[in-house]
């Protein structure tokens, strides 16, 4: 007798079907309207798995379009592949690391002599197009570990050899397509016609595992989409994007630099940058002052012993720098501010009637990130935080989250984001607490998610060990998103430290410790605002707010008196007297970003007025000193323009 099993499909409905149909086969009769653009499947909403899965017993089953966000992930998953097989086509003796789908797109390292180079990214695309147009199918097929490690060794395959034996599956899949084969977990889509509007972008060296002691691959990378269309906003968008980069931006407008006698990794911010670095941190040292916040100042080094007992030493010390030797003692550069809070907190008894306790420091860290890693702002070896800890009663947690989540939304708003999205990450397999303190955590972070009203998505089981967490996402200019702020609830170290307070029964009690950072790293904020702005910062933001340029040496007297005025009226103001003509420094402001060009002759100076431009607005006309001043200052405090 034949069995029958019952297959449900969300959004569609349910049927008997016999046993060991596949799911391409159970869709094509449940849901003829959607096979079209079907990919993969989730069943029983965990596993996602290929068309040509047979089922077997009874199931829940949504369809993975391939236009969804699983869908895409597969659709590049698939890409990496097709790169692989193509790059093999063309190479021969080549190696093959890892090749997995990213955010938007995809990469696979190679080993090759001679190395792959930005030059052979085309006839690389054009070989990917040839094995498209053929329509290869992927087939799975599942092999012991002993005979695919056998099987790999065999065709010189020494990287995945490597990876394979690490893991402790027992047995291993494999794809293949005609003579090209590669060791994945999948899914993929049905076959290489899928894949046909795809990109390759660019080559960079990737050490392998990640670890320098490792030979260097090459890391091809490339992106691909569902349509044509949706490729086409994708490139329009990366091209946008290159003309923000904040390396260049910030070079052009005398941001900032790394000079390589310093090291890599390490900004020197120039003066407008420190400006600009300055305005920042003074707003939100009010800010932090004005919500109740103490201020802190910690050293930028400690004795070792304190890394041990906070247990960065253990669980961090391939992030943090080594020892350094002080009259026979060893001490380490910072890679966290939280141990010098806490011990702040533990100088004396506390009493619940001080809790909440608000600490907040601009403090500065040090974290060993390869040099593959570093990109100009957004990832550096030395950076500054808006680093908080609250230290509060357990019934407190939940309004002390939802003050953070106001205090962001508010700051990130002054900075011009308005759109954002969060991701709260829950307990792991392996933590530290109790259930019941994980889950009292877990509920606050949550509602002060939905009290927010910012979308957010649950990750199961991806918290740290020692606490949930929340972590925030804003969206810039051009679509792109940004982790900024985190939101961090930590059950370690109040154990480590014996943190605790006296309650009004006189016993003692441990607070929960909330770790917090609104704008995250500065230097990661900073470039993200650059590239959000294009380097026109808003007024108040910009580092020069207003230029004067006198039109001959005769009215130099006259433009220092507006600079004088406007300087003492707290306006950010500078005066360009270069024996350049009139137009060059007009237009050489208007390079520089500036808001306001001044521009002062024998005109203005007779009738006591200036001559106002805006860089986008234009021409604004003859205003008096008073007047201008005014207008630009409401402005400024306004946080417009």
């Amino acid at each position: 007798m034949v069995k029958r099993i019952k297959v449900r499909i969300f959004g569609v409905g349910e049927r008997d079907f016999e046993s060991g149909k596949t799911i391409k086969e159970v869709i094509e009769e449940l849901a003829p309207d959607k096979a079209g653009e079907a990919v993969a499947a989730k069943l029983n909403g965990v596993d996602l798995v290929d068309l040509s899965t047979p089922l077997l017993s009874n199931c829940d089953m949504e369809i993975i379009r391939i236009s969804s966000e699983d869908g895409r992930v597969i659709l590049r998953h698939s890409a990496a592949h097709l790169l692989a097989f193509a790059v093999k086509e063309l190479y021969g003796k080549v190696k093959l690391g890892f090749g997995p789908a990213t955010s938007d797109g995809f990469y696979y390292d190679f080993d090759t002599d001679p190395p792959i180079s930005l030059e052979d990214l085309p006839a690389i695309e054009a070989k990917m197009r040839e094995l498209s147009e053929k329509d290869i199918p992927f087939e799975r097929f599942e092999l012991p570990k002993e005979e695919a490690l056998r099987i790999l060794e065999e065709v010189g395959e020494d990287y995945k050899v490597e990876h394979l034996r690490d893991l402790p599956d027992q047995t291993i899949s494999f794809y293949r397509n005609e003579g090209f084969f590669d060791a994945c977990r999948g899914p993929h889509v049905p076959s290489t016609g899928w894949i046909r509007h795809f990109k390759l972008l660019s080559v960079a060296g990737a050490y392998w595992k990640g670890d320098s002691k490792n030979p260097m691959l090459q890391r091809v990378y490339g992106t691909a989409f569902e349509t044509e269309e949706a490729l086409l906003r994708y490139l329009e968008g990366m091209e946008e994007a290159k003309k923000r980069d904040h390396r260049i931006v910030g070079r052009d407008l005398g941001l900032f630099q790394i000079y390589e006698e310093i090291g890599v990794g390490l900004p020197v911010f120039h003066p407008y940058g420190a400006m600009l670095r300055m305005v920042i941190e003074d707003f939100i040292r009010k800010e932090h002052m004005r919500r109740g916040y103490m201020p802190l100042v910690s050293p930028h080094i400690a004795r070792l012993d304190l890394w041990k007992r906070s247990g960065h030493w253990d669980f961090y010390r391939d992030k943090m720098y080594s020892p350094i030797e002080v009259e026979d003692e060893e001490y380490m550069l910072k890679p966290m501010n939280c141990p010098f809070h806490i011990m702040f907190y533990n100088s004396r008894i506390r009493s619940y009637r001080e809790l909440p306790l608000r600490l907040f420091e601009l403090g500065t860290v040090y974290r060993y990130e390869i040099s593959g890693t570093l990109h100009g702002l957004l990832r550096v070896r030395g950076f500054t935080q808006d680093d908080a800890h609250i230290f509060c009663l357990p019934e407190q947690l939940e309004d002390e989250v939802l003050g953070v989540m106001r205090f962001a939304r508010e700051m990130l708003s002054v900075f011009g984001f308005s759109e954002y999205e969060a991701k709260l990450s829950t307990r792991p397999e392996k933590f530290i607490g109790d259930e019941d303190s994980w889950d009292m955590a877990t509920g606050a972070l949550m509602r002060a998610l939905e009290s927010s009203g910012i979308p957010y998505e649950v990750d199961e089981g991806s918290g740290a060990f020692y606490g949930p967490k929340i972590d925030i996402d804003l969206r810039d200019s051009i679509g792109r998103s940004w982790q900024c702020t985190t939101i961090q609830v930590d059950f370690n170290l109040p154990h480590r430290f014996d943190v605790s307070y006296r309650g009004p029964d006189g016993m003692e009690h441990r607070p929960v410790i909330v770790h917090r950072a609104i704008l995250g790293s500065l230097e990661r904020f900073i470039g993200i605002l650059i590239e959000h702005y294009g380097g026109a910062f808003p007024t108040w933001l910009s580092p020069v707010q207003a230029r004067i340029i006198p039109v001959a040496d005769r009215h130099t007297g006259y433009a220092m008196r507006v600079l004088d005025a406007l300087r003492s009226s707290s306006i950010r103001a500078e005066m360009d007297g270069r024996p350049q003509t009139l137009s060059s420094r007009i237009r050489d402001a208007q390079l520089m970003k500036v808001p306001y060009m001044i521009v002062v002759g024998d005109k203005e100076e007779k009738e006591g007025v200036i001559s106002v431009r805006h860089r986008s607005k234009g021409e604004l006309g003859s205003v008096t000193i008073e007047g201008f001043i005014a207008m630009i200052s409401t402005e400024i405090e306004g946080r417009e323009g």
